[in-house]
């Protein structure tokens, strides 16, 4: 703490101090000193606020000049950017259109690969692979066996049993006497041997038989009367069985046109038989008629049969088409032909198929699978579209496998005891490996779509894997064969006329030709001697009127 005295001291000083600036404010000098403080003050501001500005200026100056660099630098930027960017567009669409143009070059690859591969299988297409018969083929290949080539002569073989020529009951025999030199005692003896050869020949005769009667007139009406004739008896002139069994046989069955028909039995009557083409062609209608009755008890036994082969195939009538469908049991004993203007249902109405409830083989037409109680697919044609996919389809492996289990279901069942079948694991396993190949193909076909000019594969694995059932069945019932090559064998028959005679001039003419058919076909079973039934037919039946 201060003292008293220290802070009197102290304040003296002070108001001392005081006093005398009081004194100098009074005077001016004080404001003098401060205004000259003042001005030295404001001036070297000023200077500094000049050096500011300067350096503001200079610093203004060069942001300018770095902004328009930059600027400049910016600008030059995006037109090399919008350059570069432009560019990059022409060049993406270059490329969009080069893989364009490639995608079509690639697709058009394909596709003229694929119609390739199809006029390859339409070309290669054959008996083997498709259901095209061998005589359409014109270059066709020969039809190999498996009897392997020897050095051996055709004929029979030394060691085999002989099938020697029959020998007849001669109608004439001529002795021819020995020769001169054999009479001699002393060099010839005989033997007590007579050796006996026969020549057989074949004569056609003509054999008239001419019947008459008195002739009366009935004295109330005048009308003359004679006594009946026997039944075929009615023009003055009139040909037996035999004459008109011989025409149809020739014309229906051996396929000779008209005309050859005619001139052949002239030629062999030595001119004594001339036959009118109007008869030869009225043969058929004949026939027909007589024979109604035959065809419905056939017409019954079919209905009755466990298992009935259906097919069809195509016939002409002045250019335009028409079907012939065929009914027949397993054995062949039975066989209906029919002439319709369509297939599907309008072609089965009326035929056995229409009222059959067995079991029906035929060749996949789905027509069919509206008839019967169930169905078995023909596995030979099954066998024919896998080689065909085989040949076209080289890559893929599901064909191979199907078409080698087919063939060892179908030889397994052919070596079971007859009316039997294979054992119930052999055939469990035969189904598995069946199931596997259809996955194995359904992967392939994932994997490789088929192209759109050669469906055939894909479609009979379609085909196969929804009809497993049908291609199958012939494991289930022994009463079920595999194939239906009975079917296609008897249309032959119609095939061969067809041919012969290009086309038919009226549905009736296919409809006598088929009634005609379907009886030489039961009579050429049935029958021990098929010539002589059809004359019998023939010659209890009157000739029909056109």
């Amino acid at each position: 703490m201060w003292s008293a005295f220290e802070l009197i001291s102290r304040l003296q000083y002070k108001v001392k101090a005081l006093t005398a600036e009081v004194a100098a404010f009074k005077s001016g000098e004080k404001y003098a000193q401060m205004e000259e403080a003042h001005r030295k003050d404001n001036a070297y501001y000023e200077r500094e606020i000049k050096k500011l500005k300067r350096e503001l200026a200079d610093s203004h100056k060069e942001t300018v000049t770095v902004r328009n660099i930059w600027m400049g630098i910016a600008e030059d930027y995006e037109a090399k950017n919008a350059a570069l960017i432009e560019e990059n567009k022409k060049l993406k669409e270059a490329l969009r259109q080069e893989k364009a143009d490639k995608y079509k070059a690639l697709v058009a690859l394909e596709e003229e690969q694929e119609k390739n591969r199809k006029l390859t299988a339409q070309l290669n297409r054959d008996f083997q692979n498709s259901s095209k018969p061998s005589s359409m083929n014109p270059n066709h290949k020969k039809i190999s066996n498996n009897r392997e080539k020897t050095e051996r002569k055709p004929g029979g073989q030394p060691g085999h049993e002989s099938h020697a020529r029959k020998r007849r009951e001669p109608d004439t025999v001529i002795s021819i006497p020995p020769s001169e030199k054999f009479l001699d005692a002393k060099k010839y003896r005989p033997t007590g041997k007579t050796v006996r050869k026969q020549q057989v020949g074949v004569k056609v005769s003509v054999v008239t038989v001419e019947y008459e009667t008195p002739e009366y007139i009935e004295i109330a009406t005048g009308r003359t009367v004679h006594a009946p004739f026997p039944e075929g008896v009615v023009d003055d002139v009139n040909y037996d069985g035999s004459v008109r069994a011989l025409a149809f046989l020739l014309n229906q069955e051996c396929n000779v046109s008209i005309d050859k028909v005619s001139r052949f039995i002239s030629d062999i009557t030595a001119g004594e038989l001339r036959l009118s083409k109007g008869m030869i062609s009225n043969l058929g209608k004949d026939f027909s008629k007589k024979t109604e009755a035959e065809r419905k008890e056939m017409f019954n036994h079919l209905l009755a049969s466990p298992v009935m082969h259906i097919d069809a195939t195509n016939a002409r009538m002045n250019g335009s088409s028409r079907q012939v469908f065929i009914c027949t049991n397993p054995e062949g004993t039975y066989t209906l032909y029919f002439a319709r203007e369509h297939k599907g249902h309008a072609g089965v109405k009326d035929t056995p198929a229409e009222l059959f409830n067995g079991i029906m083989v035929h060749d996949h037409d789905k027509t069919f699978y509206s008839y019967g109680e169930d169905h078995q697919e023909c596995l030979e044609h099954v066998l024919r579209y896998l080689l065909d996919s085989i040949q076209n389809e080289p890559e893929r492996t599901w064909n191979k496998q199907m078409r080698k289990l087919i063939q060892e279901m179908i030889h397994c069942r052919n070596q079971a005891p007859p009316d039997s079948l294979p054992e119930e694991e052999v055939v469990r396993e035969f189904e598995a490996r069946y199931d596997a190949i259809l996955e194995k193909a359904q992967e392939e076909y994932e994997d490789v779509p088929a192209g759109k000019y050669y469906m055939d594969g894909y479609n009979l694995f379609i085909r196969l894997r929804d009809y497993k059932h049908n291609h199958l069945l012939f494991l289930h019932n022994p009463l079920v064969p595999t194939t239906n090559n009975i079917s296609e064998r008897l249309l032959r028959g119609f095939k061969r006329k067809q041919k012969q005679v290009m086309s038919f001039r009226s549905d009736d003419g296919i409809v006598y030709f088929c009634d005609g058919l379907s009886m030489l076909n039961s009579l050429r079973t049935n029958s021990d001697n098929m010539f002589e039934d059809l004359k019998s037919l023939f010659g209890s039946c009157s000739p029909v009127p056109g």
